[in-house]
């Protein structure tokens, strides 16, 4: 936990960004957030970029506020305190006039009381920040970031343009940017990879990209295929009746296709999903879970590799433990594996995992929670990975070639 001498340096460090109220006349109905703001240790910032959140849903709930240095670093300009009572659609009309009516384009939006900081760059939209009553896919995406690390800060970005995730690259506390969107089929045409190149190789954060939910080929899609991107498709596992593989191929890696995600027009509600745009995000909060378990062993508790705060590109910066992101896809890689052939049921209709260059089909190999402490352990410099087949090598060093041919 962080104490109170760093909060006052963190504090004269960041810059001072105004933060104004949003609350409403039935003040009678809201149950008061606890004005207790939580003393941060290390942690990690990851920006889902989606159709919208459901910031009143229990699974974002949290007891406590963030501090002030931590918003004002995060551009905060507006505080919204929301009904905590009643329906999904109860507490949205309680809100609306205060809150939901209010925010624009330029804002940056904290919900106190929850781990939600939110903004919607493009204009167009119903109610920004908040999921459509139709489309609950952006809770779902963050839902699967925090089953993986639960700690983590979300600044969500709703949006598929440029624009939302140069929003996500331009802030300097972002150490992961997840997108879960692209061309249906990976049909080779422009995307967001202009605004993602800027993420990760001008900025220094990592970026990962769900590729297509079809065998499509991912290296040429706009949003996983890019050779800065950590392109990801999906294995089944666990007691889903979908045992192998069966999205985009030539990926980086696979990831978990099936989870049990919070719903989008209830508070407290779940239900089981499945696609690339899950298994990408719970690899974002793999990742965020890692690089916060190495700032913690560094004593290093700021965020982001940005150069505003002399962090040099170092998503961990430590002169014992300095760690970039190129160092985290490096390990990710070498941490990844591949199923059995023989786990694959003939009656699923999906596709059998190839005894015979995997890679094609998945890549490095599938990642799930089983991961996190051979990463964690090989980047601590604890134990090593053991490296990977010379055949796996060869295969994902001509994907990469593949890709940076392709997008250059």
């Amino acid at each position: 936990m962080r104490d109170t001498a760093k909060v006052v340096m963190m504090a004269l460090l960041m810059a001072s960004v105004s933060l104004a109220g949003c609350f409403g006349d039935e003040a009678a109905e809201k149950a008061e957030v606890p004005v207790v703001e939580e003393q941060l240790g290390a942690y990690s910032v990851v920006a889902p970029i989606d159709t919208g959140i459901n910031v009143y849903h229990d699974r974002f709930r949290l007891n406590e506020t963030y501090p002030d240095w931590l918003l004002d670093g995060l551009g905060v300009t507006m505080s919204c305190n929301l009904t905590q009572e009643g329906t999904w659609q109860e507490r949205y009309d309680a809100d609306k006039e205060s809150c939901w009516d209010v925010i624009t384009s330029t804002d940056i939006v904290y919900f106190p009381g929850t781990r939600i900081i939110g903004t919607t760059p493009d204009d167009g939209t119903d109610i920004p920040i908040l999921d459509d009553p139709s489309d609950g896919h952006g809770t779902a995406v963050t839902g699967s970031v925090l089953d993986a690390n639960p700690d983590a800060v979300i600044f969500f970005v709703e949006g598929f343009s440029d624009a939302a995730v140069l929003a996500a690259a331009n802030q300097p506390l972002v150490d992961i940017i997840t997108t879960s969107f692209g061309p249906i089929g990976s049909v080779p045409v422009p995307g967001i990879e202009d605004a993602t190149r800027v993420a990760v190789v001008d900025y220094k954060k990592i970026h990962t990209g769900a590729s297509d939910n079809t065998p499509s080929p991912a290296v040429q899609d706009s949003t996983a295929g890019p050779p800065w991107s950590i392109g990801i498709s999906g294995y089944a596992e666990e007691d889903d009746d979908q045992k192998e593989t069966m999205s985009g191929s030539y990926p980086d890696i696979a990831a978990d296709w099936t989870q049990l995600l919070p719903n989008h027009d209830d508070t407290d509600g779940y239900h089981e999903t499945s696609g690339t745009s899950f298994a990408t995000p719970r690899t974002a909060g793999i990742l965020s879970l890692v690089i916060t378990m190495l700032r913690e062993d560094a004593g290093d508790m700021m965020s982001g590799a940005s150069d505003d705060y002399g962090r040099n590109g170092l998503l961990v910066n430590s002169s014992d433990l300095p760690i970039t992101n190129a160092d985290i896809r490096y390990a990710l890689n070498q941490s990844a594996w591949y199923p059995s052939f023989a786990t694959w049921d003939p009656t699923s209709g999906t596709t059998p995992m190839s005894p015979i260059a995997p890679c094609t089909q998945v890549g490095w190999g599938v990642v799930n929670m089983s991961n996190v402490m051979p990463i964690y352990n090989h980047l601590a410099g604890i134990e090593d990975i053991p490296s990977r087949p010379s055949d796996v090598v060869a295969c994902m060093n001509a994907n990469q070639e593949i890709r940076e041919a392709y997008w250059s």
